[in-house]
């Protein structure tokens, strides 16, 4: 299948969205690594408390989904403090690249896996989603968790994914997502607004990052419509699954 043109423009006048806020599209990974700066030391706290744990949970269900294998390389994008490629090596898979962004989620991660002797068989590099400092047609796994909305062109990413899998690999998306269930989606939206925002400012003194947080999730495409823009990347065999009621879900698809 061949790729098709990217959703988003490429004109360097271009807005995005950041949040609600329309910003220049050029401005948007430099207001984004912001963010993760400065709640970096506390990333992973706030991610326990937001969702009870049902992170780990969510994460777990994406492990499952790869099945690592002895032998084959993850690159983890947006990998930030290496969460899910530390997972998937303790699963059985053979080495993982964590890229991001953020150097200062990175250094978080680094310094975690050496005092947890970790170390081995990981590799971490600064890199963006829609230009990846990895060669094509090099990596057997796919992932990123938690990233993709906050890509300037998502669809240029989802290219960039299918460049450097090697044929046969497969790439897996960890992402809030739309509610499906009537009634939680009310709920939903009332803990999202009022409560974590002000959560987020108690634990890590930044309450405009976890507002940003809520509302990057809300413009974030629904499932169906990342199913498509999968296939229009070239990828194939595109599958979704929702994780509780659709707060997450899981798209996986391969590069034949």
């Amino acid at each position: 299948m061949t790729p098709a043109a990217d959703h988003s423009s490429t004109n360097p006048d271009s807005t995005t969205h950041f949040g609600f806020r329309d910003v220049p599209a050029a401005d948007k990974a430099s207001l984004v690594r912001g963010v993760f700066d400065s709640v970096a030391s506390r990333y992973d706290l706030m991610n326990d408390l937001m969702s009870a744990g049902v992170h780990r949970l969510w994460k777990g269900s994406l492990i499952a989904e790869v099945a690592p294998k002895p032998g084959e390389r993850l690159l983890d994008v947006a990998g930030g403090t290496g969460d899910i490629a530390t997972r998937y090596l303790a699963a059985g898979g053979g080495e993982a690249v964590i890229c991001d962004i953020n150097a200062e989620m990175l250094n978080v991660g680094r310094d975690r896996a050496i005092d947890g002797g970790h170390l081995q068989r990981l590799a971490w590099v600064v890199g963006d989603a829609e230009k990846l400092p990895v060669a094509a047609a090099s990596v057997d796994v796919y992932t990123i968790a938690f990233g993709l909305r906050n890509v300037t062109r998502i669809d240029s990413a989802l290219r960039e994914a299918r460049r450097v899998l090697k044929p046969g690999g497969r790439f897996f998306c960890l992402e809030f997502s739309r509610v499906v269930l009537p009634v939680l989606d009310k709920l939903y939206d009332l803990y999202s607004f009022q409560v974590l925002p002000r959560l987020g400012q108690m634990v890590t003194g930044d309450r405009e990052a976890y507002q940003y947080l809520v509302e990057s999730i809300r413009r974030f495409p629904p499932q169906a419509e990342l199913a498509s823009r999968l296939g229009e990347a070239g990828l194939e065999r595109v599958r979704v699954r929702n994780l509780s009621g659709g707060i997450a879900a899981i798209h996986a698809a391969w590069r034949i």
